[in-house]
């Protein structure tokens, strides 16, 4: 283990408190749950703020999934994956795009080389029964499961993310070395990147941190944290990343959305003009009249906002399209069949790529789904949204209005009337 110090001085709080440096960056969890820690204590002490290395994470852990299965799944069209290859004696990387023809894995060098695989969870449903265990966290923050598979010595270089991400350790042995001057009560690194490389690879990356994790181990890392993982023997590493848009991403998206419903009457307007003393002047008084009239346009309306963020963040950065079945000349279903069904033992099994979210809207509720928006009770819509299968119970304990959404959504793609007969376990949590 190597470890540099940063720069020491700070003295404890006046509450007689240690002071936030102090705090440990890595324990041992074992027998006390993934964190190691209430998860009020975690995210108080640690979320956004510094990172932790969590031994024993997940006891005994097992992947659910083998590389040759992920390697599989790269080859598979509408899976998003990439192979990245390091030739360390010109510090040369290579990114190469799939998906990947079947045969391409065999030819891969012994070392040096990395595939990653984006929502993984939405495929292999032990993957996705990790996610229970991050609850803690609003279901909409979390983004996907990234399974990679390094060969010894692969790696994707010293970077940063722009978002909370937990490392776990699901097969093999990574090393990973940080940079957590800034946790340590230091300055903040710089993060300028290489320009000679065609992913974002830091320039300069001097760790404070260097740490071998296991099976079952895991990393939480807050944003703009440098790291770099090196696999010390063939490894799988599942990444549960969050999503956190960008300040100009929503303002896009906001202005966007305001724009298509802008009232044209509502425009600059200046009845209190007086004489300007320059006429090719834009004065303060213009440049007020400016800002009032995109205030006419904003609008503070919370329920006009909120319904403007729920659509946007069920549908940002979602990999997937979800679309009505294919039911060929079947006509659909209908409601009483449906129920009988689900009476039946049936049950209506969520897509993995529809997005759920509800906001409170006055008296009622607005449930978010992929961006379009549905009016129900708040009871209903926290049931919906909380529920990756609707059994009979569920479903009945619904009023009759959110019912007819359910069915709506049904018939739109999102879910999938399993028959009992037909349903597959989905108790494996993938521990």
């Amino acid at each position: 283990m190597t470890t540099r110090k940063a720069p020491s001085g700070r003295k404890a709080s006046s509450s007689g408190k240690a002071p936030a440096h102090d705090l440990p960056l890595e324990i041992d969890a074992a027998g006390k749950g993934p964190l190691g820690m209430p998860p009020a204590d975690f995210l108080r002490d640690y979320w956004q703020k510094r990172p932790l290395l969590i031994r024993n994470a997940f006891p005994g852990y097992s992947s659910p999934i083998a590389p040759e299965d992920l390697a599989g799944l790269a080859c598979e069209d509408g899976v998003l994956a990439r192979i990245i290859e390091h030739d360390r004696a010109c510090d040369a990387w290579t990114v190469r795009q799939g998906p990947f023809a079947e045969e391409a894995f065999p030819a891969m060098p012994h070392q040096d080389w990395t595939l990653l695989v984006q929502d993984v969870d939405k495929w292999d449903p032990d993957i996705a029964g990790l996610l229970r265990h991050f609850g803690f966290l609003p279901r909409w923050r979390l983004d996907d499961i990234m399974v990679s598979f390094a060969a010894p010595g692969g790696s994707v270089g010293a970077h940063v993310d722009q978002y909370d991400v937990f490392l776990l350790q699901a097969h093999g042995h990574r090393r990973w070395t940080i940079d957590a001057s800034v946790a340590m009560g230091g300055t903040e690194p710089p993060l300028d990147f290489r320009d000679d490389v065609d992913i974002k690879l830091l320039r300069e990356f001097t760790p404070t941190h260097d740490r071998v994790l296991g099976p079952g181990d895991m990393l939480y890392l807050p944003p703009n944290v440098p790291h770099h993982g090196v696999a010390e023997d063939a490894c799988l590493t599942f990444s549960v990343g969050m999503r956190a848009p960008s300040a100009a991403e929503l303002l896009g998206d906001l202005a966007d959305s305001l724009l298509a419903d802008a009232d044209d009457t509502l425009r600059y307007a200046d009845p209190d003009l007086a004489l300007p003393d320059d006429p090719a002047e834009i004065d303060d008084a213009a440049m007020a009249r400016v800002v009032h009239a995109l205030d006419l346009l904003r609008s503070d309306d919370p329920q006009r906002l909120g319904d403007w963020f729920g659509r946007f963040i069920t549908l940002y950065r979602n990999g997937g399209e979800v679309a009505a079945p294919d039911g060929g000349d079947a006509p659909p279903r209908s409601r009483i069949e449906v129920e009988w069904d689900l009476e039946h033992g049936a049950g209506l099994h969520r897509h993995p790529y529809s997005r759920m979210a509800w906001r409170r809207s006055g008296d009622d509720a607005q449930l978010f789904v992929n961006g379009e928006a549905y009016a129900m009770p708040a009871a209903d819509a926290a049931a919906i949204a909380n529920a990756p299968v609707l059994g009979d119970a569920a479903y009945a304990a619904l009023t009759p209005h959110a019912r007819g959404c359910v069915l709506a959504l049904l018939e739109a793609g999102h879910y999938q009337l399993v028959l009992e007969d037909d349903g597959d376990d989905d108790s494996d949590d993938g521990e």
